[in-house]
Parts: C-alpha cells; structure tokens; sequence
C-alpha cells in the first residue's frame, strides 16, 4: 500500500492507497515541533482504528509547504515504513510544465494538484484550495501550468476579523440565512461566505476572458461543500485531489526506476 501525505499549513491530509483505491483517509492538525515518533503514534492508532497495519506500507509519497516538516517525515517513512518518501520537489517527474518566471516559486501541493487535474479532467482547469490561502491554480489542456492567484483563505480572513477588531466574535464558517444580517454574527457570516463566493466568481470570470475558454473549475479544501452549494460557477468538488495527484506521480517516479 502507499501512505500519501500533503503538509499544509494547518492540516496534514494523509492518504492510504490499495492499489488505485482510497482506502482511507484523515486529517490532522499541523505540528511544527511534533517529534517523527509523535506523528508515527498518531497515523498506527489511526490505521488501527481502519484495520489496516504500518507494516503493510510499503511506498510513502509526501508533498509538503511547511519545509521542516519534511525531514520529519523522512525520518517517520524510515524507521516505521523502512522506506525513503519520495518527496515532490526539484528534480521530481510531475508530468506537468511549470510556465511560471520562477518555477521553483510554485508551492509543491499545487503542482501535485496541477497534475491530477490534468489527469482527471483533461484540460483547461481551473484548480481552487481553500486552504490556509485560498489559491486558483490554471492548468492549459495541454498539461501546462500557467500561474494563478493567491488569497487569503476563508478561515484566515474570519480569524482576522477576530484578533484584528474590539469587540467582532469568532464565528461559526455556515451558510447565512440572508445576505442582510439582522445581527453582527449573521453580518459577519453573510460578509466572510458570500464576499468569498464573489471572491471566487470574479476572479474565475477573469481567469477565463484570459484563457478565452471556459475552463472546468475543481474545488478543494475543507469548506469546498460549503461555498460550491452557493455558486454555478464551480462544477466539481474534489476533496482526495492533492492526494491523488501524489498517487500520480509516485507511480511516473517509480517506473522511472
């Protein structure tokens, strides 16, 4: 089996793959400090948990944009998977051309996602994580990785309102009943989840008077469900796309030899 795992900046989504098959698939918060034999307790009580075994891993696959936790990995890969992750970077087949004026600028995950968006839905796609940045990554039909936008992420933005504001309350991330939010809570809900709707719709109008074409929009990330049920312009939810793409270029690294 092959354990995929994609670092973000606030979680860590790892993957467990039989074959072409998913078989399971979690989340956790992302630990800087966290020992390699901290992270390795966490995933053997999660496998347990599915009846799946660490000795049963056999390939890690890792992408990460937090940079320390790479060498943390490695050393979990190691000593419990008695493998050396094969870790997205430079040098690394992805199957993707990067036309950006500096590809080593692009962040690993999103040219793990560049990949399976071309895999899975041809071209051209528009890819958008809501993640700790909301980022729109445009794949061309031919596979070519053009750029895209950088936001800040949904989550991001509400804690800002939070920690950055007197008297404004974290609030619960939910569809608003109204757009007009007859108390601050509701306000506040309306402005983050429909501002970022807004947010989404035009810069996904923009990016296609660019391409002139309509390019298929992916969603990814943890309020992909939520924002995708308030606009026409996202055609899929994809929420497995980072850890496919691992899959993906694992397997072209690997019949590389």
């Amino acid at each position: 089996m092959l354990l995929a795992i994609d670092v973000g900046n606030t979680n860590i989504n790892i993957g467990v793959f039989d074959n072409e098959k998913l078989s399971a698939n979690w989340h956790i918060a992302t630990v800087i400090h966290r020992m390699p034999d901290e992270y390795a307790t966490i995933l053997i009580d999660l496998l347990q948990h599915q009846k799946l075994d660490i000795a049963d891993i056999k390939d890690v696959a890792l992408c990460s944009v937090v940079p320390t936790l790479v060498t943390t990995f490695d050393e979990l890969s190691q000593k419990y998977c008695h493998v050396t992750p094969l870790v997205v970077g430079a040098g690394i087949k992805t199957g993707v051309r990067i036309r950006m004026d500096n590809p080593r600028e692009v962040g690993a995950d999103r040219i793990v996602n560049a990949a399976a968006a071309h895999h899975l839905y041809k071209g051209p796609v528009i890819i958008i994580d809501l993640g700790t940045a909301t980022t729109f990554d445009v794949v061309s039909k031919e596979g070519d990785y053009l750029g895209g936008v950088i936001a800040p992420g949904i989550v991001t933005a509400a804690e800002a309102l939070f920690t950055r504001t007197a008297v404004l309350p974290r609030v619960e991330l939910i569809r608003p009943k109204n757009a007009i939010g007859s108390n601050t809570i509701a306000a506040m809900q309306s402005g983050i989840v429909y501002g970022y709707v807004g947010l989404i719709e035009g810069i996904v109008t923009r990016i296609r008077e660019e391409l002139g074409e309509k390019a298929k929009v992916v969603v990814t990330g943890g309020y992909a469900n939520l924002l995708a049920k308030e606009t026409p312009v996202i055609d899929e939810v994809n929420s497995n796309i980072t850890l496919v793409g691992l899959r993906l270029i694992y397997l072209m690294n690997r019949s590389q030899g």
